[in-house]
């Protein structure tokens, strides 16, 4: 199944789900639960509209926390008629998400389940809790089991669908490639490197992803800052795409070119970047301190 039906299909059930919830929230007799479950709705809405933007958002970025929250408030704040969501923990637990979100979600549900127990008595409460421990047992599971597979994917995926857009763990691979074709070929490869503000981030990743050739790729170190590896014939042509990359971007930034040849590391490079004053320089020659 290609992903665009994946997305489709995942908005689809979003969209029912906040559907659901609306639903919930207008047969709802207690205002704050309403509002809870108004809230919830939104967000399942907001995420659905940005599915397919979710490059625009940092990995890091802990998006569980909220629905964790929710759940949270609405079995604090109606246990009566939500107590059945208890169940949900789990599936929760299951999500990738950071260890401190993981934990965190651990207590919220430790705590309802703590909270629920004037309501459900001694005996439903302890059959509740010797059920619901495995099972947020095996959602965590769940979740470290394809921790390798996502970190992996995250240093290796394009951030962008369609554009060759790559995450700053690539570049240190693909350095070392490049570094070694060019000695083995007598390929001239320079690797720039441009920082701009946040919100010309990714229009200005777009353009230098379109004015880069097809085998050459770009990366996003950080919410600042973009790289990509340029390949050329000799010095002469390496000057000449750096006139035209310049005047096809236009870049309101801080820019540097630096030949592989005497590059050294990527973190060395990166930190003579960020020491520099000039709005532009081409570093041809290797550095040394």
């Amino acid at each position: 199944m290609q992903s665009k039906y994946k997305v489709g299909l995942m908005r689809l059930n979003l969209w029912a789900a906040a559907l659901l919830l609306i639903l919930l929230a207008y047969l709802s007799e207690q205002l704050s639960s309403a509002l809870l479950l108004v809230l919830a709705s939104i967000w399942l809405m907001v995420t659905a509209s940005l599915l397919e933007l979710s490059h625009r958002r940092p990995a890091t970025i802990p998006w569980q926390l909220l629905p964790s929250l929710l759940l949270a408030g609405l079995l604090v704040a109606d246990p009566a008629r939500h107590a059945l969501w208890l169940w949900v923990w789990p599936a929760l637990l299951m999500l990738p998400q950071p260890g401190w979100v993981l934990a965190l979600t651990c207590l919220l549900a430790a705590l309802t389940w703590w909270l629920l127990a004037d309501l459900l008595g001694i005996e439903q409460t302890l059959f509740s809790g010797l059920v619901l421990l495995p099972l947020m047992l095996l959602g965590l599971a769940r979740n470290r089991y394809w921790f390798p597979t996502r970190a992996a994917a995250r240093q290796r995926m394009r951030l962008v669908p369609g554009l060759p857009l790559w995450s700053g763990q690539q570049l240190a691979t693909d350095l070392r490639r490049e570094r070694a074709r060019c000695r083995r070929e007598g390929v001239h490869a320079e690797l720039m490197l441009l920082r701009t503000s946040r919100h010309q981030l990714w229009p200005m990743a777009q353009d230098l992803c379109r004015l880069t050739h097809e085998f050459e790729n770009c990366y996003r170190l950080d919410h600042r800052t973009l790289a990509t590896l340029l390949l050329s014939r000799d010095d002469k042509q390496a000057s000449e795409r750096r006139h035209t990359l310049l005047k096809g971007l236009r870049p309101n930034a801080k820019v540097r070119f630096a030949s592989l040849s005497g590059l050294g590391t990527l973190e060395e490079a990166v930190q003579r970047f960020e020491r520099q004053r000039e709005e532009l320089q081409v570093e041809t020659e290797r550095v040394h301190g």
